[in-house]
């Protein structure tokens, strides 16, 4: 029998889907699990075009479908990269799977589940639905999609036919899995495993052993930090008003780390505001990846209150890993806000409240006894609730249990592969 992960970006990529597609499958080979991936040929940044179509790493077999190269500048562009990554999967699937075999399918390009969920159905194999951005219902609360017209119908009937289709659906979050479940998606069908981050890779690094607070002239500063996609799901205006409100203050300064949909935008607006006290910079490589998220004294996270139940910040894990506060902009009464004051692990403010979001970060630049103890909370956080080995663990039970309830003893898949 063979487990096959789909994701249209792995290792080496960067991207956040790519970093915990490529750690479980990693994690799920050291422990015997004969794992495949299949991906795409090109990485998020078109930095590469030299990806071979297969590979081995770290005992993990790549197969990386052809595709096209449009890349993510433009809405069409874009489309068509996710429309033939759709039917390569299918193809993939309906020629090299048998009933016994096992195929997790991420949210990477959106509804992959539907492609590849029918080509699974015809080979009568089965389809465990990974969903970390639940689509279209994102697309909808975005406006990229307009609510009730003839396309998001048929894409929510589409996505809704993969859900009932698959043997489980792992959500990463229990307001997810709630969403889903008053949708008619039995819960003996969902489940939630939270996402997680590897406290080997991202581990707090003190301020005067961090070279790049050091290379960026951070020395003896009080960094606010924003680190990853400034994606549509993200509001920034709040963040940028509270900057300029604190302007008068020169040991407050904020970093940027990242790019995305809205880094032009977000930049434009620091320009705008004068900001002296906001720097940008590219992400960091995957080599530095510690130094990068203990750089700043405190991160924020932001996510639009819409998207609770669509969406969870994965840069939040990162963050309890490097040992570092929340601030967190967005639903005071969502779940990201209900974890970090559960756990006493940073603050969460309501968009567009400039003025408590400024008050804040004034007084825990005043207070570093009290940021120092809430970094001491987020690591121990990471490492109770969300460490690495446990989340390996638990997916390496739930597929052990999906093989025992579906395999027929009786018979043996031979993996196949395409040459």
């Amino acid at each position: 029998m063979k487990y096959v992960f789909a994701n249209r970006y792995f290792y080496p990529d960067q991207s956040a889907t790519s970093r915990m597609v490529s750690a479980l499958a990693f994690g799920l080979a050291q422990r015997g699990f004969p794992i495949t991936i299949v991906t795409g040929q090109s990485l998020h940044d078109n930095s590469r075009d030299d990806l071979p179509a297969r590979e081995t790493i770290n005992g993990v077999t790549v197969i990386r479908l052809p595709t096209s190269r449009f890349g993510r500048q433009r809405l069409v562009g874009r489309a068509i990269d996710y429309l033939t990554f759709h039917i390569s999967a299918f193809f993939y699937f309906l020629r090299y799977f048998s009933s016994e075999d096992i195929a997790v399918v991420c949210t990477d390009p959106p509804l992959l589940s539907v492609s590849a969920g029918l080509a699974l159905k015809l080979r009568r194999a089965h389809l465990v639905n990974w969903v970390m951005d639940l689509f279209p219902e994102t697309a909808l609360e975005l406006g990229v999609l307009k609510q009730q017209n003839a396309l998001s119908k048929l894409l929510t009937r589409l996505r809704d036919w993969s859900l009932q289709a698959a043997d489980l659906t792992v959500c990463p979050t229990a307001t997810m899995m709630d969403f889903l479940a008053k949708k008619g998606v039995p819960r003996a069908r969902l489940t939630t495993l939270h996402h997680w981050s590897d406290s080997r890779e991202i581990y707090p690094v003190s301020p005067d052993q961090n070279g790049l607070r050091s290379e960026w002239g951070l020395t003896d500063r009080f960094v606010i930090g924003y680190s990853g996609n400034f994606g549509r799901a993200h509001e920034f205006e709040t963040l940028l008003d509270a900057a300029a409100n604190l302007q008068h203050l020169p040991h407050i300064q904020f970093l940027m780390i990242g790019g995305g949909k809205q880094h032009e935008h977000v930049v434009a607006g620091a320009k705008a505001r004068g900001l002296t006290n906001m720097q940008f910079k590219p992400l960091q490589p995957a080599a530095h990846i510690a130094e990068s998220l203990s750089a700043p004294d405190i991160h924020i996270v932001s996510l639009l209150p819409q998207l609770e139940h669509c969406i969870i910040p994965s840069k939040l894990y990162g963050i309890l890993a490097a040992g570092r506060p929340t601030l967190f902009v967005g639903d005071r009464q969502g779940e990201v806000s209900r974890v970090i004051r559960a756990a006493g692990c940073g603050e969460a403010v309501e968009i567009g409240d400039v003025v408590r979001l400024t008050d804040v970060i004034a007084a825990l630049s005043a207070d570093p006894a009290r940021v120092s103890a809430m970094g001491a909370s987020a690591r121990r956080l990471l490492e109770t609730d969300y460490v690495y080995d446990h989340a390996v663990d638990s997916w390496a039970s739930l597929l052990s249990a999906i093989h025992t309830k579906t395999a027929s003893p009786a018979r043996a898949s031979k993996v196949e592969q395409p040459t």
